[in-house]
């Protein structure tokens, strides 16, 4: 007659106890990455954001009554914006790169223009690729904002 062995010492029970505990603990591992690593895409205040939106997009509208257009020449060590049209704008500018993705690389940087009306920023990270520019009068009342994929030596129409 063979001894029955204590349930503790077989194979099957401790299996099929095993792979509920892994589910717990891949669950519990889930939900510390989503609180560490939250998306900082997801606004809290949605509505605020919106009428924000509203209010950008008059300012848009405003330079292109104003018939605003730059010329942006990119560089690995600066870019340049240059007036192309609408009347001449004296003051200084808001100019400002928005990456797509990593919100990380993001500036923006207020900008005066030289004698011949250039404004010039130097840059000390790599801009090549997809941007969002926004270029903004200093008083804030108008705004040109295009998304350009920045190669180097290029021109580009912001308008």
């Amino acid at each position: 007659m063979s001894e029955v062995q204590p349930w503790y010492k077989q194979f099957w029970p401790w299996f099929l106890i095993v792979l509920p505990l892994c589910a717990v603990a891949a669950s519990i591992n889930l939900l510390f990455i989503a609180i560490n690593n939250q998306d900082p895409l997801v606004s809290e205040d949605y509505y605020k954001e919106g009428k924000g939106i509203n209010m950008d997009l008059r300012k848009i509208k405003y330079a292109k009554q104003l018939g605003m257009n730059y010329l942006l020449e990119f560089n690995d060590k600066y870019v340049e914006l240059s007036q192309q049209g609408g009347d001449k704008y004296q003051a200084a500018l808001s100019v400002g790169f928005f990456h797509p993705t990593i919100a990380t690389k993001d500036f923006n940087q207020i900008v005066t223009a030289d004698a011949n009306g250039i404004y010039r920023i130097e840059i000390d990270q790599s801009l090549i690729g997809s941007w969002e520019v926004r270029v903004e009068g200093y008083d804030q009342t108008w705004r040109i904002q295009q998304r350009v994929n920045l190669v180097n030596g290029q021109q580009y129409w912001l308008n």
